[in-house]
């Protein structure tokens, strides 16, 4: 479909892009919306989006292992 430079470069600006995500279940938010100043809050929704990124981590590391024995070049005796 595509040529390799144009997903090499779509790829790229993927990884690129950011957004700012909220990820907080309900009860977790119900607990802390009656605090004042909301600081705990933050770090509690902070933590949830830091436990969410090392299954993709563990993932893409996963993928590059099993690429590399994949394509893995074989020495000329």
């Amino acid at each position: 479909m595509f040529n390799k430079k144009v997903n090499y470069i779509l790829g790229i600006c993927l990884l690129a892009y950011s957004t700012s995500t909220s990820a907080q279940c309900a009860m977790c938010r119900a607990v802390l919306e009656s605090e004042e100043g909301g600081t705990k809050a933050e770090a509690v929704n902070d933590g949830i989006v830091y436990l969410m990124a090392f299954p993709y981590i563990m993932v893409a590391i996963v993928f590059y292992v099993v690429y590399r024995m994949k394509f893995k070049t074989k020495p000329q005796e």
